[in-house]
């Protein structure tokens, strides 16, 4: 695998009014140069001319010519961002110093944002661990951490981040059901923190060999499919119907003891078997019942 390296490069406010110097300089001296031989070519004619003179006009044509090929070696690098350097398709190195910088002209420069980015995946339909069809998306808080796994190890690694991030969430769902019906079971909806952690792990596996350092993923969108969600939705009121029922009837229980408890010890009245059964059985009435009651004057006994 390719790793990143750091470059050091010569800072660009060296370099360039180095290189404006030597142009400038060159210039002159084949401005002069070629004025001599303008003017020995005038008096004595062409032929008088040496030709070191035009050996020497040559030469600083060529050499004005490198100079200014070599502003092309001057580049900027922008803050949290990476400059990957490469040499005829060998990679030199990855420089990450923010500023004007100046390397090799004859080096190609890709530039890599060090960011931190994020997205949302898209809705994706999928069966649940239990086989319940369900909707979940996820989003994706992620940066480049090296720049050459990025740039080499993958084709298009922005391409790449996301694709797998929607086959992690793929895998994800299909590991838990989107309800658990059981004591202790994990689920995708009752159980946020450990899902979380579960996809950012599924992600970042998935995304190391890209040079990509996952830093938050978590689920944006769970639903069950449109095909079951009335029944499901069914489902749930019953199960919360009947968990809100469990607890009255609980508190209820507890009041009726309580109530029996507080006549036996304060000795208000005594009731035998019987008389207990039948308090029992109103107060459980008035306590369960969904309408308020109506009360019944009885104008005997309990017993005629």
């Amino acid at each position: 695998m390719i790793r990143e390296k750091q470059r050091s490069t010569v800072p660009g406010l060296v370099a360039l009014p180095a290189l404006v110097l030597v142009c400038a300089g060159l210039i002159y001296l084949l401005l002069s140069t070629f004025t001599g031989i303008v003017n020995v070519a005038g008096e004595r004619g062409i032929r008088a001319v040496p030709i070191s003179s035009f050996v020497w006009l040559v030469g600083l044509g060529i050499a004005l010519a490198v100079a200014a090929a070599c502003f092309k070696g001057l580049f900027t690098v922008a803050p949290n961002e990476g400059a990957v350097l490469q040499l005829f398709g060998n990679y030199k190195g990855t420089v990450r110093v923010a500023g004007l910088q100046w390397a090799n002209p004859l080096y190609s420069k890709r530039k890599i944002s060090l960011r931190v980015r994020n997205f949302e995946t898209q809705h994706l339909k999928v069966n649940d661990h239990i086989g319940n069809p369900i909707e979940i998306a996820a989003v994706v808080v992620w940066k480049v951490v090296d720049t050459a796994e990025a740039a080499f190890e993958v084709d298009n690694f922005e391409n790449y981040v996301h694709v797998q991030s929607e086959a992690a969430l793929r895998s994800l769902a299909t590991a838990y059901a989107y309800d658990s019906h059981e004591e202790g079971g994990v689920s995708l909806r009752g159980n946020t923190m450990e899902v979380t952690d579960h996809l950012k792990k599924e992600i970042q596996d998935r995304l190391t060999k890209a040079g990509v350092e996952v830093l938050e993923a978590r689920i944006s969108h769970l639903a069950y499919a449109a095909e079951i969600a009335a029944a499901m939705l069914q489902r749930q009121q019953a199960s919360a119907i009947v968990a809100a029922r469990s607890k009255i009837v609980e508190g209820a229980v507890g009041m009726v003891e309580m109530a029996l408890d507080l006549l036996s010890k304060k000795q208000v009245v005594h009731l035998d078997e019987e008389r207990k059964a039948a308090m029992v059985s109103n107060l459980l009435v008035v306590l369960c019942g969904e309408r308020s009651t109506q009360p019944v004057l009885n104008a005997g006994t309990i017993y005629h």
